[in-house]
């Protein structure tokens, strides 16, 4: 066997250490064209593709990005999911609950707590963005916003939610982490009666979502948990298909023919309803549509994800590599950082352009400079705070649970 055939193989399959190279891949995308969706949203700079002589616009991907949050939520219950599913399906003791609390602390918390504190005292501290109309420090705005962001629960507050100065993206660690309280009590309820969980999840995230539609305003309630719960009710349904298949199914040049069918299915249907949700106008409108086409995304995102586990070696190259390792490696600082970084840019000034509003203007070098330095200085500030405080901590945790285990 070759080098580079060994490479190819390393790549693709499975690691020993149940790492899913190309969910790397998945993970990659997701997080690329969130970013891509927050920073135009400052440039206004439309992507395209060159394509025998056409040029295919990705507007609509632009104006549908923040739908892929959902896909997000979506490969987390996976994850979540994925060691009870294995667990199931060999015989095997359920993960313990207090080291997943532990796990998940040590991976979210301080990364978060770093990106308040730096959005408080280098962003709105200085720029008196807490401050009263008369130029005062509006003191209980800050303490109850610092509390509510301390606490994980700035997306039940309107004042913290869409009120704050700090780091709006932030948002969705809150439900994440209001879903890690819960998870191992589902997870166990799901591993016991799997359909009656399920059913539960997401006839909760339907009954929630009707009521919401009802209101007058959405704004604060469309992305609350109860919205998510049948996303992530299919994010496990599918990890526990992917661990039956492992189990039961030979990978073979048919499988792989199927997979790799059922990817470009799956694909063409979400760029269908992408297109769809780009076309609604109207603030109310696009968060209705985002609501009641969740389902639908997730159930199709599953899709795309477990045709990607069993598709074509050459699919799976792409998606799993050591290029998409590394960012899914600081997709979590990346997806944390990349619009503070973008309104800061912008803030500065930077790049400087002969109009007071070059977004406005369709200055294309301006919004080609500004576009790459976005990526490229968000790309780079993940990088930092993942090598040098993210995975520092984490080492720290693991030696830890070693100590314990002695």
């Amino acid at each position: 066997m070759t080098q580079l055939k060994q490479r190819y193989i390393h790549y693709t399959e499975t690691e020993r250490d149940g790492r899913l190279p190309v969910l790397d891949g998945a993970r990659t995308l997701f997080v690329l064209i969130v970013g891509a969706y927050h920073i135009w949203q400052q440039s206004w700079l439309t992507p395209g593709i060159p394509w025998f002589g056409e040029y295919i616009s990705l507007d609509f991907l632009m104006r549908s990005g923040y739908i892929w949050v959902d896909a997000l939520l979506l490969l987390s219950g996976f994850l979540l999911y994925l060691p009870y599913a294995e667990a199931q399906e060999d015989g095997k003791a359920l993960p313990r609950i207090l080291p997943f609390y532990r796990n998940r602390l040590l991976r979210i918390a301080p990364s978060y707590y770093l990106n308040v504190l730096i959005m408080l005292f280098f962003v709105a501290l200085p720029r008196g963005l807490y401050n009263t109309a008369a130029g005062m420090l509006n003191t209980p705005r800050l303490t109850k916003d610092l509390l509510a962001h301390a606490t994980f629960t700035h997306n039940l507050f309107q004042f913290s939610y869409t009120g704050s100065p700090l780091n709006g993206t932030l948002w969705t660690l809150g439900v994440e982490m209001q879903f890690y309280l819960l998870f191992p009590l589902l997870a166990r309820c799901f591993g016991k009666k799997p359909g009656l969980t399920y059913l539960g999840m997401a006839g909760l995230a339907f009954g929630y979502r009707n009521y919401v539609s009802t209101l007058p305003d959405t704004t604060l309630y469309f992305n609350q948990l109860p919205a998510h719960l049948d996303v992530y009710a299919n994010g496990m349904v599918a990890a526990c298909v992917y661990a039956a298949l492992k189990r039961r199914m030979k990978q073979d040049k048919w499988t792989e023919i199927l997979f790799t069918a059922l990817f470009f299915a799956a694909a063409a249907a979400i760029i269908t309803l992408l297109r769809a949700q780009a076309g609604t106008n109207g603030y109310e409108n696009i968060r209705m549509g985002q609501m009641s086409r969740r389902f639908p995304l997730s159930v199709l995102v599953s899709l795309l994800m477990l045709s990607l586990l069993y598709g074509a070696r050459p699919l799976r190259l792409l998606f799993g590599n050591r290029v998409t390792r590394i960012f899914a490696e600081i997709s979590f600082q990346f997806y944390m950082w990349h619009q503070v970084f973008a309104v800061q840019l912008k803030n500065w000034n930077i790049p400087v352009s002969v109009y007071e509003s070059p977004w406005m203007e369709s200055d294309r070098p301006w919004q080609y400079v500004y576009t790459f330095l976005c990526f490229a200085g968000a790309i780079a500030i993940s990088a930092l705070v993942t090598y040098v405080f993210e995975r520092p901590i984490a080492r720290f945790g693991r030696r830890k649970d070693k100590k314990k285990k002695r």
